[in-house]
């Protein structure tokens, strides 16, 4: 099977140099036996002519059939008796069937059906007064190219039809190779997308205690050594916190079948992460009001959590030292309501696009549209900066 398919496929590579073959073995054969007839030289010519355009009966179908058609004519108006080489209007009937357009396929039809009068009437009926005697001979022989004719255009038909199916089916898989493609691209794009908010928050979160806790305890041990072993201590616990989260979502990326699907916190892990800012010297208050009508989605939690860390980590990097902070979260009718709020120096202590260049809040912001949510980053009316995010539920 395979060796038949390379075969096929190498015919379709090379359809030019396998129809030139074909010819010019039909042209020797056919020229042969023009040779042994009484008019050798007419009929060789026309013979010639008649086989010589099926080379093109692929690439210039229409051409190909017009001028085996006028050559066949001349043969016609010269009376020339017909030869083997005569059965290329069959196979010119074919060709326009086959590869060519639907109005020159219907044409060749009718002028193949028409010629075969002409022939019949031409060469093989005695044109007397004994016509009448001879009509059922010529309707027989009539009727019998006729056959020929419909036959040779009926399976050129059902090869178009075959061809423009196998076309449709080569452009149909193009085309969802293409969207295949552009899904993966879509799906590499969003995944990068994901990753790098995940490393921004883990990373941008726990660098920011360890460097305030290091420039807080290298000051602070010069007059009280004591300091620098709980901030050490801190610095520690935040590191291993970090490590362990960045291994939980390289498991998950890894595709382990052992590796947790849901790898990073949600809300029940608030309060850990309060303690980590408040060990690093930021004074924050909390509050917690209402009761949810039902628990969120898991990666909705996540995102509840990674506002709260993303928003005390700006307070902790740009607000400055003596700012105090204050976080609620507010279960209202229609979902969750988070503020992050500083008492700091408002704009001026963010960049124009948001913290570490831009992906603090706009990954923040990336989060909540995910789950038709809304988040507000601007200064507060009475000074600092205030940070409100909204996750409604997930209707069914």
């Amino acid at each position: 099977m395979m060796v038949m398919h390379r075969i096929y496929a190498w015919f379709r590579r090379h359809r030019l140099a396998v129809d030139f073959t074909l010819v010019a073995i039909l042209w020797l054969l056919f020229a042969a036996t023009t040779l042994l007839g009484s008019e050798a030289a007419g009929s060789f010519v026309i013979a010639t002519l008649l086989v010589l355009p099926l080379a093109w009966r692929r690439a210039r179908p229409t051409t190909a059939a017009l001028v085996i058609a006028a050559v066949a004519v001349v043969q016609w108006a010269l009376a020339i008796q017909p030869g083997p080489a005569d059965v290329a209007v069959v196979l010119a009937v074919y060709a326009v069937a086959a590869y060519g357009a639907r109005w020159a396929s219907i044409g060749s039809l009718f002028l193949a059906l028409l010629g075969a009068v002409m022939l019949v009437t031409r060469f093989y009926t005695d044109l007397t007064m004994e016509t009448v005697a001879n009509l059922p001979s010529t309707a027989f022989l009539v009727v019998m190219v006729w056959v020929l004719v419909l036959f040779s255009w009926t399976l050129g038909d059902l090869t178009r039809t075959r061809r423009l199916r196998e076309q449709a089916l080569e452009g149909r898989t193009h085309r969802l190779e293409v969207e295949q493609q552009q899904e993966r691209a879509l799906a590499a794009s969003d995944e990068r997308s994901h990753i790098a908010r995940e490393m921004h928050d883990i990373v941008a979160h726990s660098l920011s205690v360890i460097i305030t806790q290091a420039d807080g305890g290298r000051y602070a041990a010069a007059a009280d050594p004591s300091v620098a072993t709980a901030t050490l201590q801190t610095i520690a616990e935040t590191g291993r916190a970090s490590l362990q989260e960045m291994r939980r979502l390289l498991g998950v990326l890894r595709g382990g079948e052992e590796a947790s699907t849901r790898p990073l916190p949600g809300l029940a892990d608030i309060d850990d992460l309060l303690l980590g800012f408040r060990a690093a010297g930021l004074e924050l208050s909390f509050e917690q009001s209402g009761k949810p009508r039902r628990p969120l989605p898991a990666g909705a939690e996540l995102t509840a959590y990674r506002v709260i860390q993303e928003g005390l980590t700006n307070v902790l990097k740009h607000v400055g030292p003596c700012a105090t902070a204050g976080t609620s979260l507010q279960w209202v009718a229609r979902g969750l309501q988070i503020d992050v709020l500083d008492d700091g120096r408002g704009a001026a202590a963010y960049p124009p696009a948001g913290g570490m260049g831009g992906n603090g809040i706009r990954g923040m912001a990336e989060r909540i549209r995910l789950y038709d949510g809304t988040l507000t980053a601007k200064p507060a009316p009475g000074g600092g900066f205030r940070i409100s995010a909204f996750i409604p539920y997930t209707e069914a």
